[in-house]
């Protein structure tokens, strides 16, 4: 009898997303439950955006513009590229699995960092893709040179995180530039830039600087962050004419919700919003280092909006007593990293109660 799944699925293991509140405080009887473990917003949406989706409810009766020509239009302005180098997908999730099924085979090879964001060895599984792991360098950064050197006549396309996710950690414009030179024309480079618009480093390597003179280059950025709209499911990619073309042959017809689409295209107008959002997680992901290291765990400077704490054991049972606290934290042993947790910065008195709880369960 044949199996009823393909080798590659029976052993997918799937992506666990962070536990949501409602189930915590159902679990173990509490309320007033905080969450810190998916990196979304603690501000929320932008006002502009509520308003937006509020209008477009009135309307999902209607199939969505199948082409989201107003937020296509909107972020070609918004970005100053054309808008036939604008992709969007239901969240930069989608654009990662397109970009595996429309331009990889089983035969291709794609390039990972070893202990990076977990949807993409998810998503390459899930298509039987095989794929090599370069382990990352000391401070849990990535190795691009050590990347470079692994590339084959197989490898068809290489994920970069940058900010990574879960570490926080980023890699240089010098770094990026020197990768880029070695990769073959032929091998295309997906950089995602899901945290880019909190990064506070002169040397980041803005990727929009990058895909023109580099056709292979793919740039995937995100609505679920800085901009409060994870629940929307919105991101995007910029790219070459040519590598969208493909992707709209092989993306599902209405992959955009109209809800989705109103609320992207409201949200770019809201400058005041992200100012604020990024003052406020700044000075929480400063508190949060500061704090988090004087008890004596590793913390490696964050780029993103969260910070990757190492205890230097195992961190299921400070997680278990976070949760029995109230606060929502996300552990990542599938990540390779057992002994850490990845915190999202939440709002003052979030990040507060979480050192509170951290100074009782560590001394």
């Amino acid at each position: 009898m044949r199996p009823l799944v393909p080798s590659h699925i029976e052993t997918l293991k799937p992506y666990l997303p962070g536990k949501p509140i409602e189930e915590t405080e159902r679990e173990y009887g509490i309320t007033g439950a905080i969450k810190l473990a998916s990196n979304e917003n603690p501000l929320g949406p932008s006002p502009l955006a509520i308003e937006a989706l509020r209008a477009a409810a009135r309307k999902v009766n209607l199939y969505p513009d199948g082409g989201s020509h107003f937020l296509v239009q909107k972020l070609s302005s918004f970005l100053r590229v054309r808008p036939d180098e604008v992709f969007v997908g239901s969240g930069s999730n989608e654009i990662i699995e397109l970009l595996i099924r429309t331009f990889t085979t089983p035969d291709d090879e794609a390039m990972l960092c070893q202990g990076s964001f977990l949807m993409y060895k998810v998503a390459l599984q899930s298509h039987g893709r095989p794929f090599v792991e370069v382990p990352m360098q000391a401070g849990y950064r990535y190795d691009l040179k050590a990347m470079a050197d692994r590339i084959s006549p197989r490898t068809r396309i290489i994920f970069l995180a940058n900010p990574d996710n879960p570490t926080g950690t980023a890699f240089s414009k010098a770094e990026l530039e020197a990768f880029l030179r070695r990769v073959p024309e032929d091998c295309l480079v997906a950089l995602d830039e899901a945290y880019f618009e909190y990064v506070d480093w002169p040397q980041y390597p803005n990727g929009m600087d990058y895909f023109r003179s580099h056709p292979n280059l793919i740039v995937l950025r995100t609505y679920s962050k800085i901009y409060g709209l994870a629940g929307v499911r919105l991101g995007y990619g910029i790219m070459q004419r040519q590598l969208i073309g493909y992707l709209n042959r092989t993306r599902l017809p209405f992959n955009m919700s109209s809800l989705a689409q109103a609320a992207g295209v409201a949200a770019l107008d809201d400058a005041e919003h992200r100012r604020t959002t990024r003052e406020t997680t700044h000075r929480g992901l400063r508190y949060l280092e500061e704090e988090i290291r004087r008890l004596g765990p590793e913390v490696p400077h964050s780029h993103a909006n969260f910070v990757f704490v190492n205890f230097g054991r195992p961190a299921a049972p400070i997680y278990e007593q976070l949760l029995r606290r109230g606060i929502i934290t996300r552990p990542i042993p599938s990540y390779g990293f057992p002994n850490s947790l990845r915190i999202s910065v939440g709002l003052r008195a979030h990040n507060e109660k979480l050192v509170a709880a951290l100074k009782e369960i560590l001394k």
